[in-house]
């Protein structure tokens, strides 16, 4: 057996484990190794049942003497009672609420280990353990597989189909058994200068600790062990993205000429003064263009903080110099959005912007494709449609992404082939933490917009539960009167059901509520030109109140939009729920956003808390990583997020600062080229897979 070794090949597993390890993501004995308890218990104190005594901790291995199932008909809700007895004669009351799901596992005969704290039962005066740990030891358990889960800080994993925690511990010591001692890839000079232990320890102490190990440690995953094995897994990725970004520096690009005709051209266009952010960021972005390498560079800022007119500005410097200019957005509204923003701006200087979505006829995309690769439009902007095999462009020099996070590394690499390796620019609203954006971005330069437009006024939330939405409504009004517009909107969570709550909410204030006041209704499952009409009436100022689902959750600009009112608040995560705070506060008058709740867990109602107190998108988006996580913060693995092991992006970013600074000081100068090609191919054997889509050349 060594790393590479299938787990269906390994003793104890076979082909029908191996698929529900497969779920988790094991498929070598290497990735079996890698997956990390979520935390240990203390098995230390292990007690015959006449030594036990009430308010201590301890395990216990006992037999099953009875058990049943106490009152309630539905067997989910029942009381579960077990009895057990030890060597000792001794007799121990065990007990779980809701505990019908153990009726069938806990037969008399049987031999547990239960591990939980003692009490006294108040009706029978027996000891007794409260919704104990337990584990269900079977009969061909030798002593030392028993002693695998007792008598020590035991390892708890999560659990794979039927594959339990227990499973693991008996899967793990056999195959540390049986593998030979691992070599260690890490540098000796770092190991040596950070004082590491030796990868083999470090893997042994994380699925077994040391008898002597601090328990506050291991669940806080910092003993040097831990430490050791989370470092290495953010080192070799760092290190992948550095060589990604080195690779990316010396292909050939695109030089872009950056004269007085271009910065007229800018001049001309602009609508009003640049921030001192926009024009910072604009620096950096020029430079990259103008630079004989392709560009890859992120640009960061909150909602309304100007990232589109930004990106304006460098299509300008690309189409000056000959060049087309691509723009990919997520969905057709956001597409539409900056189709009609883009052609207002460039108005008078001739440009031809075009749109090509999902939903346009046949015939339509048949001849926008042949303008594009013919060369007669300047800017195309698009959805996915943008990257079908048939889109052509004679010219492309500047491939713009908006809302990268909704896309996934390899279409922004799609988009970028259809042109001789053109500049990029990726631009996301949501704030992620520069530490973060580092490691999800690695392989991109970041620049961040981090000042609003002059004249704005921030946006005051307020908090207003179900039941005094009337007030809610006549405010509204008063907003309405006084010639501002307002949004309503609803959860999407079936969508059907959305559009009923949705289509009633509208007839419900068009018809009760305001009956003299124009109401629109705008939801995903409307065509693309009802869409659009719905919106330019809303634009124009002729509907004053738009009710809608989350989709103008991004980039719909109507500066005289002055409230957001959002129900059933507390069913949209923290960054949605900025990013529609972020469609009102676009002009000079005072904005408000209005959360209204119903019945919240205690997560909604920090969730609200968090938006009531700030208006900060990064300390949102710290808020929302910290409630979520990362796996949800940002969807799925589309989002090049890389699937670490033992490594927490949250928990470990003090980590993550070293590991970083060691990775790139490393590849800048490694100690001798023969540690460079050894670590090259020892990422591109190893973590390839595992992070799927960091490139290593």
């Amino acid at each position: 057996m060594d790393l590479s070794t299938p787990l269906q090949y390994v003793k104890g597993i076979g082909p029908a484990r191996a698929q529900m390890l497969e779920s988790k993501g094991l498929l070598t004995v290497e990735d079996l190794l890698a997956y990390a308890p979520f935390r240990y218990e203390d098995r230390t104190n292990v007690k015959t049942i006449a030594q036990l005594a009430p308010g201590e901790m301890a395990t216990v291995i006992a037999e099953v003497k009875s058990a049943h199932l106490a009152g309630f008909r539905r067997r989910s809700l029942g009381l579960f009672e077990a009895i057990f007895q030890d060597s000792s004669g001794e007799r121990l009351l065990g007990k779980w609420f809701h505990g019908g799901y153990l009726a069938d596992r806990f037969l008399p005969g049987l031999r547990v280990a239960l591990y939980g704290k003692i009490e006294l039962d108040n009706y029978t005066g027996d000891l007794l353990m409260m919704h104990p740990e337990f584990e269900i030891l079977s009969t061909d358990d030798s002593e030392g597989d028993a002693a695998l889960h007792t008598g020590r800080i035991v390892p708890i994993y999560e659990a794979a189909g039927k594959i339990t925690t227990r499973a693991f511990r008996l899967l793990l010591h056999r195959v540390l058994e049986s593998l030979e001692p691992l070599e260690d890839h890490l540098p000796p000079a770092i190991r040596g200068q950070l004082k590491l232990p030796d990868r083999w320890s470090a893997v042994r102490e994380l699925h077994f600790p040391l008898p002597d190990a601090d328990l506050r440690l291991l669940n806080a995953f910092r003993t040097p062990a831990q430490w050791r094995l989370i470092f290495e897994e953010f080192f070799w990725l760092e290190c992948g993205l550095s060589l990604k970004r080195a690779k990316a520096r010396v292909e050939p690009g695109i030089s872009f000429e950056l004269n007085d005709r271009v910065r007229e051209k800018i001049k001309a266009m602009l609508p009003f003064k640049p921030t001192g952010a926009q024009k910072r960021v604009l620096k950096e972005i020029a430079a990259d263009m103008q630079a004989p390498h392709p560009m890859s560079r992120l640009l960061q800022g909150d909602v309304g903080s100007g990232k589109t007119l930004v990106a304006a500005e460098a299509a300008v410097i690309a189409i000056e110099n000959g060049y087309q200019v691509a723009v990919l957005a997520p969905t057709e509204i956001l597409a539409g959005q900056h189709y009609l923003y883009f052609k207002n701006l460039f108005q008078k200087t001739g440009y031809v912007v075009t749109l090509l979505t999902g939903s346009a006829t046949p015939r339509e995309k048949t001849q926008l494709k042949k303008l594009m690769s013919a060369g007669l439009v300047n800017i195309g902007i698009g959805t996915h449609a943008l990257l079908e095999e048939d889109v052509e462009w004679k010219k492309l020099g500047l491939a713009i992404v908006d809302e990268q996070h909704r896309f996934g590394v390899m279409q922004r690499l799609r988009l970028a082939s259809k042109g001789q390796h053109p500049d990029v620019l990726v631009m996301t609203a949501t704030p992620i933490p520069r530490t973060l954006a580092l490691t999800i971005y690695g392989d991109l330069d970041i620049s961040v917009i981090d000042e609003m437009p002059p004249g704005r006024k921030p946006i005051a939330t307020k908090h207003v539960t179900e039941d005094r939405i009337e007030s809610v409504y006549s405010f509204l009004k008063k907003q309405v009167d006084s010639g501002r517009q307002a949004y309503v909107v609803y959860p999407v969570i079936e969508e059907s059901e959305d559009l009923k709550a949705a289509e009633q909410m509208y007839r419900h204030l068009s018809e009760r509520v305001f009956p003299d006041v124009r109401v629109g209704l705008l939801h995903g499952r409307l065509k693309t030109d009802e869409r659009e009409s719905v919106m330019e009436a809303f634009r124009r100022g002729e509907v004053k109140i738009l009710v809608s689902t989350t989709v103008i959750e991004v980039g719909v600009d109507v500066p005289n939009a002055t409230v957001m009112l959002i129900e059933q608040a507390e069913r949209f995560g923290l960054a949605q729920l900025h990013q529609l705070r972020g469609r009102v506060g676009r002009g000079g008058e005072q904005s408000y956003c209005i959360l209204v709740t119903g019945k919240m867990s205690d997560a909604g109602r920090e969730r609200i808390r968090t938006m009531v107190d700030s208006t900060d998108g990064f300390y949102i988006a710290e808020m929302d990583l910290k409630l979520r996580g990362p796996g949800e913060f940002f969807g799925t693995r589309q989002s090049g997020l890389p699937t670490l092991r033992i490594g927490n992006i949250i928990r470990d970013q003090d980590v993550l600062e070293v590991a970083r600074s060691e990775a790139q000081a490393f590849i800048a100068k490694p100690p001798t080229p023969e540690d460079l090609r050894r670590a090259v191919n020892y990422i591109r054997e190893h973590w390839q897979r595992r992070y799927g889509l960091v490139q290593v050349g």
